[in-house]
């Protein structure tokens, strides 16, 4: 089984982001998966053009020449395929949404539709399965809400979203000790993913877990 992420954190391996899912890669490769982190801001991918021409013209290749080509063999071969992104204004990073729609030519001119919502076809069935990875500097509940409606088409298997974000990179005294069991929840999704097809009830209910108080955190920010 290969797991694949790509991170649309612009601070690529040094991101809070990067923090995450290295914890859920490790988790995967304990069950026996084979494991790639793709750091976007480390690969030249141009702005889809919207020509449609990887539907029409060259049906699944894309008319740019540029890293995406070899970044969508990664994808094609991945067995779970992970979004990784901080917040930014929002939602997901320009890095990550230029890879998202450059993922084009896996779809075909058709449309349909479930639930009143319209998409396109894929061109192939999809097997992967989807997880998505987020973190967001500030405290509470609702700074996932526009990333978490945007994802929802692929129907992600798993979602982690950790606010108070911050924490994950801090080398202050004792916040480790605070960070550590949740990172270790986030290991034990991936290694749960690989294993058995789905996380434990147990696992989503530590993945939800406070870090700090919102008047902690602010404290902890110095704002």
């Amino acid at each position: 089984m290969r797991v694949t992420v790509f991170n649309g954190s612009p601070a690529g391996a040094n991101s809070a982001t990067n923090v995450i899912a290295s914890a859920f890669l490790q988790g995967a490769a304990q069950a026996g998966a084979e494991t790639k982190n793709f750091f976007l801001t480390d690969y030249n991918i141009l702005q889809c053009q919207g020509c449609f021409s990887c539907w029409f013209q060259t049906p699944g290749n894309c008319v740019l020449s540029d890293d995406m080509k070899s970044l969508l063999t990664w994808y094609n071969k991945s067995d779970i395929v992970c979004f990784a992104t901080p917040v930014y204004t929002w939602n997901m990073t320009a890095l990550l949404k230029n890879f998202v729609d450059r993922l084009a030519p896996l779809k075909s001119p058709q449309i349909t539709e479930k639930d009143g919502n319209f998409d396109l076809e894929d061109a192939q069935r999809k097997t992967q399965k989807f997880v998505v990875m987020s973190n967001c500097g500030f405290p509470g509940e609702n700074n996932f809400e526009v990333l978490h409606a945007a994802v929802a088409s692929c129907n992600p298997s798993l979602e982690i979203y950790r606010n108070c974000g911050k924490l994950l990179k801090s080398g202050k005294p004792g916040i480790f000790d605070v960070v550590a069991p949740w990172l270790k929840s986030v290991e034990r999704s991936g290694r749960e993913l690989v294993e058995m097809g789905k996380v434990s009830t147990d696992t989503l209910e530590a993945l939800n877990m406070p870090l700090m108080s919102v008047e902690d955190y602010v404290t902890f920010l110095g704002m």
